[in-house]
């Protein structure tokens, strides 16, 4: 008998039970194991609980720390559960990785937090819920059980279930407003032995080495006038690195910050130098390292971190009078730019920042120029670039390279083994998968406060929501950057970079950089040609559109439908009369080079896939004498980073290059001169970069001239009539 029994009763519960089951059963045979079970059948219920509760999102991947730190599973299973849940995962990913003995009081731990996660999925799921309690007497009994479980197969798993999302939602929004919370109180001896001690060993701390419990400090204002500071974390000169103060699980972390202060000053009478302060109940970390306000962070400093942080205190300097080399960012709001996130950091002692520069002013050499004062000022040593696409972190890798030659670089997305660099490039999924597995000799090396600035490119809300467990994990200075008009920008990214709405670090926008002669603006060509969002009405239309809607909707009789729905518009998008004529439109109103031979480098954004190669087969058909002329580039296409090299390049085919996704931002080609829309976008952030493909300079681009403009075709009404700068009639 098991305290995971009453899981069996359910058949639903069957894909997490045998393993919540052969934990408790191999506790005192293998601790490890035991853990890594818990871990197993936790990260199961979790990915069953997705596939029938509609109130869960899946988010960009199924890994288990992802699945755990959507809103919406953190809102459903609430704080408490959350965080027992969190000790499992870091204990299980402590027994894979890092070869480090698990305890019996940790693995025993480990079984109970379970216990009190999947009795809560069964109160809030079961058909036919029995209350229990965890027994910890139960635990006495060993025997042989199976140690390994295949991966459930979540693909399957969703399907499977779908069915069942609706009924089973409802049972859970019912029966939780009844669920009574079972509040771990662990004594302070208990949390320090059980939480504290795993977040030491997971950051690489050695017992007993480089950390001592109960360190005996004379001169505190007791009756005795000796305190015990709970933690001391020494460097390798015997000096302390850092004093933790340690509270029970239940109590808030507040209430020891006094008496970590009063340890911390008999140390630095002691020592000469100030330690770090951490205050935590195991739970909640924060950390006072005297110059900015005290903060949360996700877990306690690793050596290293804590000397890498005392090393750049003493080279630090002054950002009030910087000198911002021109060869990297000459221009003079590149250069305000640097000094305003300087005057942020510095003067205003903020730890964030957030730049809104029209696409093609030059973000990417404003933030080289920002690092390269940053790192001249002994600010920070290493630096995290994030973005949400390969290729954006290829070439962000590439301009940096160029104009900071000397700065050691990688990027994990090509460089899966090569971790030691000063400037780490990666996607967020990337980073995500490498902060567990990435190590060396000392251990666990993407620590929380391994980087001192961390850049993220494109930054708004919905990158910040979709990938917040990072920017949640690494304590570091923040950059965030954006071409989206600030007055446009979502209200709740300025509240992820702490400033007032509407008004960022700095700002640069387009309509400023064309008026400077930075950038060229579009001219908006106006249709016959249109995508009806409201739906079509047949007799609305004039007799042009009379004759395109026939082409389109008439059935095999012959007999056309007195009204379209907008939900049956995608047919017009996908039919082949529609392409043929959006093509016809491009080739002859588009703008053209090399004296209106060529049609100028253009970028039709399509719907998917699908809709890309169907416009690929359809230029072909029309176009024979144009081989090469055309190319689908998007996640589809093998060596995708060659094909967009081979378009970026003035002198080689293709022309025109149909995108999904691929091609939206960050992609530096000049030449690009008109832009189709052939696709409706959502998102306002998104709609303002695909519009900055085509804003950069091209000095000799027509016929020796310098390009002064590019065109947009919008066939998919993206564009209000306001938004336009221009409009041409095609």
């Amino acid at each position: 008998m098991t305290n995971f029994d009453f899981l069996k009763a359910e058949k639903q519960f069957e894909s997490f039970a045998d393993v919540a089951v052969s934990a408790e059963k191999i506790l005192h045979i293998d601790h490890e194991a035991s853990v890594l079970n818990c871990r197993r059948a936790m990260e199961f219920a979790v990915k069953w609980m997705y596939s029938v509760d509609s109130s869960l999102v899946m988010p960009y991947q199924d890994t288990l720390v992802s699945l755990m730190n959507t809103d919406e599973f953190r809102d459903i299973v609430g704080i408490d559960i959350w965080r027992r849940m969190d000790f499992i995962r870091k204990m299980g990913n402590n027994a894979a990785h890092t070869g480090k003995k698990v305890t019996i009081e940790q693995a025993t731990l480990c079984l109970e937090n379970l216990f009190i996660f999947l009795d809560f999925v069964a109160y809030c799921y079961a058909t036919d819920y029995k209350e229990t309690q965890f027994n910890p007497a139960l635990l006495a009994k060993s025997e042989p059980a199976p140690v390994a479980f295949p991966d459930i197969d979540f693909e399957a798993l969703l399907a499977e279930n779908e069915a069942l999302k609706k009924e089973l939602t409802a049972r859970r929004e019912e029966q939780k407003q009844t669920y009574v919370p079972k509040p771990l109180e662990l004594t302070e001896y208990k949390t320090r032995k059980l939480y504290i001690d795993a977040m030491l060993i997971d950051a690489g701390w050695t017992e007993g080495k480089d950390w001592l419990n109960e360190v005996e400090l004379s001169g505190m204002p007791n009756t005795t006038g000796v305190g015990y500071a709970d933690y001391v974390l020494y460097g390798d000169d015997g000096k302390p690195l850092a004093v933790i103060e340690a509270k029970r699980t239940c109590v808030d972390v507040a209430k020891g910050r006094q008496q970590a202060k009063l340890y911390a000053d008999l140390l630095e009478r002691k020592y000469g130098r100030r330690p770090i302060i951490f205050l935590t109940n195991g739970f909640e970390t924060r950390i006072d390292e005297t110059i900015y306000p005290e903060r949360k962070v996700a877990s306690i400093y690793s050596k290293r971190d804590l000397e890498k942080l005392f090393n750049l205190r003493s080279l630090r300097t002054s950002l009030k009078y910087i000198s911002v080399n021109k060869k990297i960012a000459g221009r003079y709001y590149q250069e305000s730019a640097i000094k305003a996130v300087c005057d942020a950091f510095d003067a205003r002692n903020r730890r964030k920042a957030l730049l809104v520069m029209a696409t093609g002013s030059g973000k990417t050499r404003t933030i080289i120029g920002l690092c390269d004062v940053l790192l001249q000022h002994g600010w920070i040593k290493n630096i995290l670039f994030l973005a949400d696409r390969t290729s954006l972190v290829t070439q962000a890798k590439r301009s940096f390279v160029n104009l900071l030659p000397d700065l050691s670089v990688t990027n994990l997305c090509e460089e899966k083994d090569n971790y030691n660099a000063h400037c780490v490039f990666s996607t967020y999924q990337t980073m995500n998968n490498c902060i567990d597995s990435a190590k060396d000799d000392m251990g666990r090396l993407f620590t929380c406060g391994h980087f001192d600035l961390v850049i993220c490119d494109e930054a708004h809300r919905s990158i910040y929501n979709k990938y917040r467990d990072i920017f949640n994990y690494f304590d570091a200075l923040l950059v965030g950057l954006t071409a989206t008009p600030k007055d446009e920008i979502d209200r709740n990214t300025y509240e992820v970079f702490e400033l007032e709405n509407g008004v960022p670090t700095y700002g640069y926008d387009l309509a400023q950089a064309v008026i400077d002669g930075y950038l060229v603006d579009f001219i908006s060509v106006e249709t016959k040609l249109k995508f009806i969002e409201e739906g079509i009405v047949y007799d609305e239309l004039s007799e042009e559109e009379k004759e395109i809607y026939e082409k389109t909707f008439a059935n095999e009789d012959g007999q056309v439908p007195e009204r379209i729905e907008s939900s049956k518009l995608n047919e017009w998008v996908f039919n082949e009369d529609t392409i043929r004529q959006v093509l016809h439109i491009l080739m002859t109103e588009g703008i053209h080079i090399n004296y209106g031979q060529k049609l100028g480098k253009t970028i039709i954004f399509a719907k998917n896939h699908d809709h890309a190669e169907e416009i690929f087969r359809v230029f072909n058909k029309e176009y024979p004498h144009l081989p090469g002329y055309a190319k689908v580039i998007d996640n589809y296409t093998s060596y995708a980073q060659s094909a967009i090299d081979e378009f970026s390049d003035p002198n080689r085919l293709p022309q025109i290059a149909i995108s999904v996704d691929m091609l939206d931002t960050g992609i530096d080609i000049p030449e690009i001169l008109n832009l189709v829309f052939f696709k409706k976008v959502m998102s306002k952030a998104k709609f303002w970069q695909m519009i900055g493909r085509g804003t950069r300079l091209c000095p000799g681009l027509m016929d020796g001239e310098e390009k002064t403009k590019f065109y947009i075709f919008d066939f998919c009404g993206n564009f209000c009539r306001d938004r336009h700068s221009q409009i041409k009639e095609a």
